[in-house]
């Protein structure tokens, strides 16, 4: 079982010729909307992954909180936790341009009063706590100490928050997901090596795993004893907006399974090179049997 405590917003879509520059305007055709927020995008590919899971968040009292919650609903992700406060739904405005680059505003919204008390009764040595850094932190550490107590295993993704917080937070984390510009914060943050792999292998040395995902470079990852790196597939790239969010719900359905480190990081890279396809970063999420399908495709090296 998958427990995703994090953000669900409605995410606000212009594709445009060229990200603008600070003081400059760029104009797309039109703009469409999709079922957003970090949290929400994991439990959801996570669940097309073949996982259980159930979504702890909130939504606000607008007309928003339908569509951000129509994809989850829609693939039976349990939603009895979620909560509906008084106020706005978060969103996110984003640009994405040709080369599928793309540049996010977030307004939080209710995001911003989540409380790890809603997940009192649900933590159990059986549970992933899949949890990122876009709800109050503060929350974020509550959660981890519930879930210490009742021996469940956290895997943290640092995005999208850079500061030393989250840094400390990754600390405390069974797994942490980080990207590679991620990873080199949280490294300075802790004084450790920058480059991803010493990075990784001087986190793992303290009990974790560790894993930095390269973009079009994969990714790697260190558990104490051995590194791991998975090399992407080529796909045509038309979006990179839900790609990081599809390689960690994957990469954490893998685990809950009772999957080895290398099939879960091939299965999170395949679930994130899929996404890539397609635009939106939730309905890029890609079904179990296509990620499995790629997954067996990529070249795993393990030293």
């Amino acid at each position: 079982m998958i427990i995703v405590f994090g953000s669900i917003n409605l995410d606000l879509v212009v594709m445009v010729k060229r990200l603008p520059h600070p003081g400059e305007t760029s104009a797309g055709p039109d703009c469409q909307t999709f079922a957003g927020g970090k949290g929400a995008n994991q439990a959801l590919a996570a669940r097309r992954a073949g996982a259980n899971v159930t979504m702890i968040g909130a939504v606000g009292n607008d007309s928003f909180a339908a569509p951000a919650l129509a994809n989850l609903e829609a693939a039976s992700v349990d939603l009895s936790a979620l909560r509906r406060l008084e106020g706005a739904t978060g969103i996110a405005m984003i640009g994405v341009e040709s080369c599928g680059e793309n540049l996010i505003i977030v307004g939080s919204g209710v995001n911003a009063r989540v409380s790890a008390d809603w997940l009192a009764g649900r933590l159990a040595p059986d549970v992933t706590l899949l949890m990122q850094a876009e709800v109050p932190l503060a929350q974020v550490s509550r959660a981890m100490d519930l879930a210490r107590t009742a021996g469940a295993r956290v895997v943290f993704n640092t995005a999208p928050a850079t500061d030393v917080e989250v840094a400390q937070l990754a600390a405390r984390a069974d797994v942490v997901i980080s990207n590679e510009s991620e990873a080199a914060d949280v490294a300075a943050a802790l004084g450790l090596p920058g480059e991803p792999a010493a990075y990784a292998a001087a986190m793992a040395a303290s009990g974790r795993t560790a894993v930095v995902t390269l973009g079009g470079d994969g990714v790697l990852a260190h558990d104490g004893t051995t590194l791991i790196t998975v090399a992407p597939p080529v796909v045509e790239v038309v979006d990179t907006t839900g790609a990081g969010d599809a390689f960690c719900g994957a990469f954490a359905a893998a685990l809950d399974r009772g999957a080895n480190l290398a099939l879960a990081l091939a299965e999170g890279v395949a679930a994130g090179s899929l996404a890539c396809t397609a635009t939106g970063a939730q309905s890029s999420a890609p079904a179990a049997a296509d990620i499995a399908r790629l997954a067996a495709t990529l070249r795993v090296q393990q030293n």
